[in-house]
This record gives structure tokens, sequence and C-alpha cells, in this order.
């Protein structure tokens, strides 16, 4: 394929503020899509926005991923903004970890809500608009969490989980409408959040990964890219590990 792989198409992205969503923005920017970066946090949203180029190429904007109406109003800023929606990056996420014996109701909760409910608002939204439209494609962000389980975590793998289950259950009623669904399981990613744990429980998991080393951002990014634009354009319900080898 010859020219940016995104050109002239509009991508909203959840979590969009720092971390994987960012990375991905700043991709998706670098191959020629206008960006709407929705984030719990407004103001670094804006921030964000604003470092990407402005509001020729990216405007940001305070979304709650578990409340409807904010979906709603982040997809509309996309349309009324650069005029269409043609793609969608669930990737909004919290964590709030415990062992399960010390795991509160209200821990539980948050993250399968802001996780699960949140990517099934994104998702369902983008694909009614997506469908009308003539298609689309939707990433959804699990976990290799989902996959194996993680200590600590009975919240965070099991609304993984449930992201890839979500994301084959949508892809199977929209397909023929020209809408593709898949979703991506990032494994040890160097962001902030991951750099913050324990060195102890950094060398564990990086002991686990083949390569010897854990992913950079832009590496999830690069898959998103992948799945968001033609390159993949015969694949959807599918679930790409990026990993390192972690967990085959």
């Amino acid at each position: 394929m010859s020219g940016p792989l995104l050109d002239g198409k509009t991508a909203v992205i959840t979590g969009g503020a720092q971390g994987l969503g960012l990375a991905i923005a700043t991709l998706f920017v670098a191959e020629g899509a206008r960006v709407v970066l929705g984030d719990i946090n407004g103001d670094a949203a804006a921030e964000a926005a604003a470092a990407l180029g402005g509001s020729d190429v990216a405007v940001g904007a305070a979304c709650d991923v578990s409340a409807m109406a904010d979906i709603d109003s982040l997809l509309k800023t996309a349309i009324d903004t650069f005029g269409s929606l043609d793609v969608m990056v669930n990737n909004a996420g919290i964590t709030r970890d415990a062992t399960m014996r010390k795991m509160t109701e209200e821990q539980f909760d948050q993250v399968i809500t802001v996780h699960l409910r949140g990517t099934w608002n994104g998702t369902r939204q983008a694909a009614g608009i997506m469908r009308e439209n003539g298609g689309g494609t939707i990433v959804n962000m699990s976990s290799i969490s989902g996959k194996i389980g993680n200590l600590g975590q009975t919240n965070y793998s099991a609304a993984k989980a449930g992201i890839v289950g979500l994301t084959k259950a949508a892809a199977k009623e929209v397909a023929y409408q020209g809408v593709r669904i898949n979703a991506i399981q990032p494994g040890l990613i160097r962001t902030a959040m991951t750099e913050a744990m324990p060195q102890a429980a950094w060398d564990s998991k990086l002991a686990d990964i083949p390569m010897g080393r854990a992913g950079e951002p832009d590496e999830v990014a690069k898959v998103a890219l992948f799945l968001a634009s033609d390159l993949s354009s015969y694949m959807t319900g599918t679930v790409l590990e990026v990993t390192g080898g972690r967990h085959m």
C-alpha cells in the first residue's frame, strides 16, 4: 500500500492522554489520521491533543467511558469536528489491585465498569454509527492478564477476558455491515504504570519473556495501526498478543 495508512480517517481513542492511548494517537496522526482523544482528565487530553498538532489534527475532551452519554458526546465531537468516525480504539482503563481476600466489592466493580462496560459502551455506539456509514474498524484493548490471570487482579483479569468475548460476539453481529472489531492483548509494556511496580515484580515478569525485554508503547501502537487500517481488511474477531512471546 502507498501513502499514509489512515489518510483522511478520523479515529477516537479513549484513555488517550497518556501511555498506550497517546502512543496510538501519535502513530495514527503520523499515518494521516485526525484523532479525538477522550480521557477522564479532560485537561490532560486537551494538552495531549495540542502537542499532537492542535485542532487541525487532534482534539481532546473529558470522557468517562462508563457513562454512555460521555461516549456519545465524544463520538459526536469526532463527527462534528472532522466529519466522520472511521476508527474507534477502546483503550481506557484503571487498576485496583488486591488479593481476592482483601479486594472490596467497590474495587471489583470499578475495574469491571471502566474496562468491560466502558469497552461495551464504546463498541456499541461506534458500531452503530459505522454500520450506518458503510463500515469502520474498532480496536479493543484487552491484556495478557485476560488469558492467564494475574495474582491480585481478579477484577482486571476478569474484565480483560470479558473484552475478548465481547469483541468476538460483537464482531459476528456487525461483520456483514462492514464493521471490523479486533482486540489486542499486550504483555509487559514499559509505561509509567508498569515502571512503578517493585523491582522484584518487574524482574519476575521479565524472566518469563522469551525475547528478554519489555515492550515499548509504540510496539502496541503499530499493532493497533495494523488492525485499524486496510492491512487487516480480512480480519475480524481476532485477538493479537503483543507480549514478546510471554505465555505462548
